[in-house]
């Protein structure tokens, strides 16, 4: 593992991930809530509409593989969104939808 790996460079990396069925991505549409690095460690918090959204694991997959490549060791915590985040969510959804997974 890399030592004191920085939050910039991984929020650069997770800035670029985008949603497979949304043409915005996880920063964007509010799923990346929230991202502390300390030492070696990336802890990042997801917030989903509802929790058992059927590809939770894809996206949780498509942020903690990145973040690893980077030499970080990655905590992936989830919440759900509140109504305000879920109201920009559906709005950017409605906005950008490409398609069924």
């Amino acid at each position: 593992m890399v030592e004191n790996i920085s939050e910039e460079e991984i929020r650069k990396v997770v800035a670029q991930i985008k949603h497979p069925a949304i043409d915005r991505t996880l920063v964007d549409l509010g799923i990346v809530k929230n991202l502390v690095v300390k030492n070696d460690k990336a802890t990042i918090t997801l917030a989903f509409p509802f929790l058992n959204i059927r590809i939770k694991d894809y996206l949780v997959k498509s942020i903690r593989e990145p973040t690893e490549k980077l030499g970080a060791r990655v905590e992936v915590k989830l919440t759900v969104m509140n109504q305000e985040e879920l109201q920009k969510f559906s709005t950017m959804e409605q906005e950008g939808w490409k398609g069924s997974l």
